[in-house]
């Protein structure tokens, strides 16, 4: 199902036999598959063994323990980071530099749930034991920390809901609190009084002239 699924979703996938000889991120879900399976045996050094191994071939590292269903899509996947506790459902699709991590701060579950068809784009940082609806699209660079509705596209850094189910939503304003909204403000003000006192001091230069 994983060759099945790179043939789906990469339009310069020429055949399954390429996919199958040419593609990291079909091999790594590949040993994934085998690591997963020792650490449930409680192999779990020679698990961990499989999955550094694993990384040091195609630069995509998977916990052993994180649960990955058939059918995900893997493309390019330089960079990828995919947490002990993370756990990913059939036609997620995943691209390169992603991080599917935790915060640090929690306990037990600190890896998010990507339900079914979700798409995380280049770059993007998923940070927490919370989960990302089905079919949610996550923006390029985006870094999200709660929460992602069904159908939904996220963007920006902390991420917000811009779109559900392709419709446009009033989320595109950012959060009272958030610190860099407000630093942003701050300097915006700064500016505004600097063009003021710009303005001030070459009226009176103007008028000393004359």
């Amino acid at each position: 199902m994983d060759i099945a699924a790179a043939k789906r979703n990469d339009p310069a996938a020429r055949s399954k036999f390429e996919i199958w000889l040419t593609y990291s991120g079909v091999h790594a879900l590949s040993w994934h598959r085998w690591a997963n399976r020792l650490y449930r045996m409680h192999l779990k050094l020679l698990a961990r063994i499989t999955s550094q191994w694993a990384k040091f071939c195609t630069g995509i590292e998977i916990h052993p323990a994180a649960k990955i269903a058939p059918g995900v899509f893997i493309d390019h996947g330089a960079g990828v980071v995919i947490g002990e506790t993370a756990e990913v459902e059939e036609g997620v699709v995943i691209y390169q530099g992603v991080t599917l991590g935790g915060t640090g701060k929690e306990k037990g579950k600190r890896h998010p749930t990507i339900k079914r068809n979700a798409t995380i784009s280049c770059g993007a940082k998923v940070l927490g034991g919370f989960t990302v609806g089905e079919g949610a699209k996550i923006g390029a660079g985006a870094v999200v920390l709660k929460e992602v509705p069904p159908f939904a596209t996220v963007v920006g850094i902390p991420a917000r809901v811009v779109r559900v189910n392709g419709e446009r939503t009033q989320d595109l304003m950012p959060e009272t609190d958030d610190p860099i909204l407000k630093e942003v403000c701050s300097l915006r003000e700064r500016v505004f009084a600097l063009e003021d006192e710009i303005a001030r001091l070459s009226a009176a230069h103007i008028g000393g002239e004359r």
